[in-house]
């Protein structure tokens, strides 16, 4: 009772912020005036935020944190060397500076202004990882012009559907895009630090990683583990890929890549841990039911899942598993984000009888849920 009752007088709250009166009483009233300018500055945000990514976008295109790590410059000198005009370098820095992509650094001796890194700017350094997703959203945008058109299901085809080659079942006959790899190898290295910071394989003897795309995951869980036997399976196409990748890389001599497609053919047996970084949430319920069964068949009594993928509900980042996530997947054509509670309830479904979440470092980035 006391909750429905909670939620009731939160409604009802809510009810009356979307009224003209109250907002405009709200504005006026001092010890409500501070909270109303955040909510429209939140609301502008969201209003603002394509805006933003774009400032993002052309911030890392052309390399601007890079080209600050000796020293605060000038407009005039970023103008000359990135071959834009001055107005234009000024309105870029501006705005990467209002981000805290960048950051005023006082003048130079000329009295010009001057601008170095800002603390979100710093962090883009080295990071591949970020700057390639920053680069692949433009797929997304793409497909989220009419985000109305694709809830209802009126858009016939979308970027993201074409570009990954498990979107919508597309199984071996999808094609695997220029840049795919690429982006799987860089976004998989924070990944890999998240998940084995948080479980070390160490203590397993074989390792099969499904749906390791490139083999950036299980390259990092060979240089953890230097006695690990390793195994990725993955789609054809996509397990070409990973072979070439792996077959020169310091773990060739203990890895052996399978192509196949887990809705349709056995996974290979023999490992003690097997791991799912970033697959879960690709797919249906239906799908992932599916793949988790046949994973629990593969493995010996007392055999380990590792499940590591962003999640859903998250504290401090429920706006990554319910908003980004939710639309980026319904863009791909396929997959949810889910909370731990979900996840848990599935492993059990599928024959898994413990299970852990672990404590992580970023959880963000992924979470670590463990299954016995």
């Amino acid at each position: 009772m006391t909750t429905s009752l909670t939620a009731w007088a939160r409604d009802r709250i809510a009810r009356l912020q979307a009224t003209e009166g109250f907002r405009r009483a709200a504005g006026a009233f001092p010890l409500t005036r501070p909270v109303a300018r955040r909510q429209a500055r939140a609301l502008f945000d969201l209003c603002a935020g394509f805006v933003y990514s774009q400032v993002l976008l052309a911030v890392v295109r052309l390399r601007l944190p890079e080209r600050l790590m000796a020293g605060p410059r000038s407009t005039a000198a970023l103008a000359l060397e990135l071959e834009m005009p001055e107005p234009a370098t000024e309105r870029l820095l501006v705005a990467a500076a209002s981000l805290r992509l960048l950051a005023l650094r006082g003048q130079d001796a000329g009295g010009r202004t001057l601008y170095g890194l800002g603390s979100l700017g710093a962090a883009l350094i080295d990071n591949p990882g970020v700057t390639a997703m920053i680069e692949h959203h433009g797929l997304l945008y793409d497909d989220l012009r009419d985000p109305v058109g694709l809830l209802r299901g009126e858009t016939a085809q979308t970027a993201l559907a074409n570009y990954w080659p498990y979107a919508k079942g597309a199984g071996e006959g999808a094609a695997t895009p220029d840049g795919y790899s690429a982006l799987m190898a860089v976004s998989q290295q924070f990944v890999a630090e998240e998940v084995l910071g948080s479980y070390p394989l160490r203590r397993h003897r074989h390792l099969l990683d499904v749906g390791g795309g490139s083999g950036a995951f299980i390259m990092a869980a060979g240089a953890q583990a230097p006695d690990l036997r390793l195994t990725l399976f993955d789609l054809p196409s996509v397990a070409n890929i990973a072979r070439e990748a792996l077959a020169a890389s310091p773990v060739a001599g203990r890895c052996n890549v399978v192509g196949g497609d887990f809705t349709a053919d056995e996974l290979p047996s023999g490992a003690d841990v097997v791991s799912l970084v970033r697959v879960l949430h690709d797919h249906e319920d239906d799908v992932a039911l599916v793949l988790l069964r046949a994973i629990r068949q593969a493995l010996p009594q007392g055999g380990t899942l590792v499940v590591a993928e962003p999640m859903a509900g998250t504290r401090g980042a429920e706006p990554v598993g319910g908003a980004y996530f939710g639309f980026y997947f319904l863009a791909m054509g396929g997959g949810r984000a889910r909370t731990p509670e979900r996840i848990k309830q599935m492993l059990s479904d599928a024959g898994f009888s413990r299970t852990r979440l672990l404590r992580g470092r970023m959880p963000m980035v992924a979470r670590v849920m463990v299954a016995q």
